[in-house]
Formats: structure tokens, sequence, C-alpha cells
């Protein structure tokens, strides 16, 4: 069986948006992008590699996969796991893109993703696609949250539990604390 995972880079005030790049995700006017930069350091580089270099298939929102698709294939190098990972992207208007392997869910994310979670194969994990990560709390799909709190707040932006409070028990299963202040916290679901 396979679980789902958010791995989330987030401020205190649980802001996800664009945290690689300026102009990553400048939707609704985000102009904060590139957050993460001042923080980087060994503690934090180290986990996720870990996170990237572990077994996965991709699950991203339409937004990320259409920021994704056209920057891995040509970065390749620097995560060669993205671009050989099946990528299942949720979206109700596209249904094929160029970066594959990918498989394009249709309406019922769901139901699809339900289903995909019995099947055997790597775990999936979900990277940004906040808009997605909304649908997969309210149906309660999210087995683990693997977050790097950073110690600030950015007042504005797509959040991770912007669709509003759904009570949920997480058990903490590691925590780390960078030399930059990141706190590394991974969450299992407690069913």
């Amino acid at each position: 069986m396979r679980r789902i995972l958010a791995i989330e880079f987030m401020s205190l005030d649980g802001v996800i948006q664009s945290p690689g790049g300026p102009e990553e995700d400048t939707e609704g006017g985000f102009d904060l992008g590139g957050w993460i930069a001042p923080y980087s350091d060994s503690v934090l580089g180290k986990a996720i590699r870990e996170r990237m270099g572990s077994p996965f298939d991709l699950l991203l929102g339409r937004k990320t996969y259409d920021i994704w698709a056209p920057y891995w294939p040509a970065n390749g190098d620097a995560w060669p796991e993205a671009n050989a990972a099946t990528k299942y992207v949720a979206s109700r208007t596209v249904t094929a893109g160029e970066w594959g392997p990918s498989a394009f869910l249709g309406s019922d994310t769901g139901g699809t993703l339900a289903a995909l979670k019995e099947t055997d194969g790597p775990d999936l994990h979900v990277y940004g696609s906040a808009d997605l990560l909304q649908t997969l709390f309210a149906l309660d799909l999210v087995d683990g949250l693997r977050l790097m709190i950073h110690p600030l707040t950015l007042g504005r932006g797509k959040r991770l539990f912007g669709g509003g409070p759904v009570s949920r028990e997480w058990r903490l299963e590691r925590s780390e604390v960078s030399t930059t202040g990141v706190i590394l916290a991974d969450y299992g679901r407690k069913r």
C-alpha cells in the first residue's frame, strides 16, 4: 500500500507558495518567492537529499506540474529521480503533458487516489500543489507531513492548510532543527 506524503517548505504562518524563486509561482500577485534561500545549511541539505532520494512517485497539482515540467527535464542532473518517477497529475482540464512518465487524473481525484494508494508501488510525494492538498486533506488521504518550517512570516500567499481547519491528529515521527533555525518535522497521520 502506498502512502501520500506532503513534503513542504513552509513559513511560520503556513505559507508554502514559491519557496524556490521569485518567478516560481506569482499567482495572486505573490512577489515574495525565493524565501528559503537564506536558510540553507548542511542539516537542511541532508534532509532534502533524503526526501529526494527515497523511492517515490510524484503527485502534483496541474499548476505545479506546469511549473516543473519545463524545468526538471533540463536540470535532471540535480534530481534525476524526478524525471524517472511517474507523475500523477490532478487536473480537470489537462489530459496529457510532455514530462513523463505521467498519468493525468480526471475529475474524480479522490476516488482515483484512494484506489491508487491500494496498489503496490512507492510512496506518492506531493510538493507544493496547494489546491490539491486542500482536496487531499478534506478527503483524509494524506498519510504524512514532511515539513521544513522556516523562521519567518510572510503574511500572504498560499498556505498549507489554506482550505480552513480540518480536524486531524498527527504523531511526531522525527524532528531536528537546522543551524539556521529551520524546524524539520515529520508527522504521521494518527488513524
